[in-house]
């Protein structure tokens, strides 16, 4: 009975079916991987003490005192409404500001991060300036423009700025490295000075997604100034921080809506203007 059924099997099954093979995996491609994986379980390993992730049982058990806690905010009072509307507003201008310093800064030093336009003596050093200023938090540099200039959204501008920099410089320079060279080929053996190359050979390829990320960057941005209020760089961020210490939750609640709702708005709006761009 099985000599006579292997015949009707190799007749329905096509020949180029039964000529496929499955390709096999390296075996040192997967022991790459299998390194890879152990190394991100020792990695986790490592990390749980200090990072004191056996307590993540007290969520279970201690979960009474965060449903009491988090009752306090469950009366928004919007009494000084437009006060908060008004240091919304601020906030939204801290990173708009913050953000436009950022990304006139940070088109020339990502051209001079990009390997593919600076030579490697120009590209080292600013790549390490770029992640020093991407390094530190906003809040840090809100510190020292505090001590510098004094309290007020002006030091939560230049805190967003210089942090920003760096990440600008990253990003936009990741976008220069990918561009197509025939472009830039074709203009540099017209005689083009390497200024020109960029200009007419690059930018016009980058600004698209240049304009993308920037949007990006300042809904990022907003969320981030929200913050450095805390450290007294004006905006939403220090009322917010003031009703917190005062113990004035349903105060908090309002801002805390206020803050949402229109983080939720710029996502909406940048989001549709990035699809159109792209």
């Amino acid at each position: 009975m099985t000599d006579a059924a292997a015949p009707l099997d190799n007749a329905i099954t096509p020949k180029s079916m039964r000529d496929v093979t499955v390709p096999r995996i390296p075996l040192a491609q997967r022991l790459r991987s299998y390194v890879v994986w152990l190394i991100v379980a020792g990695l986790l390993i490592w990390s749980w003490g200090p990072s004191e992730m056996f307590r993540a049982t007290a969520l279970v058990t201690d979960w009474r005192n965060m449903a009491e806690f988090g009752a306090a905010f469950l009366h928004p009072n919007f009494h000084d409404w437009d006060q908060y509307v008004a240091d919304m507003a601020v906030t939204i201008q801290i990173a708009i500001w913050g953000t436009a310093l950022a990304v006139l800064f940070g088109i020339p030093f990502s051209i001079l991060c990009s390997s593919n336009v600076a030579p490697q003596w120009v590209v080292q050093p600013v790549r390490r300036l770029m992640d020093a200023c991407r390094a530190i938090n906003e809040i840090v540099f809100a510190l020292l423009f505090v001590v510098a200039v004094g309290l007020g959204p002006f030091a939560g501008v230049m805190a967003l700025f210089v942090h920003n920099l760096g990440v600008f410089a990253k990003l936009f320079s990741e976008a220069v490295e990918a561009v197509d060279p025939r472009p830039i080929e074709g203009i540099r053996v017209t005689g083009a000075l390497k200024v020109q190359e960029v200009v007419f050979g690059v930018i016009p390829q980058v600004t698209p997604l240049w304009s993308s990320l920037t949007l990006y960057r300042l809904e990022t941005n907003v969320r981030s100034a929200t913050t450095l209020g805390i450290v007294g760089a004006g905006g939403i961020g220090q009322t917010l921080y003031e009703s917190i210490r005062s113990f004035h939750y349903g105060d908090t609640a309002a801002q805390i809506i206020i803050i949402v709702v229109t983080v939720m708005v710029l996502d909406l709006v940048s989001a549709r203007i990035r699809k159109a761009l792209v």
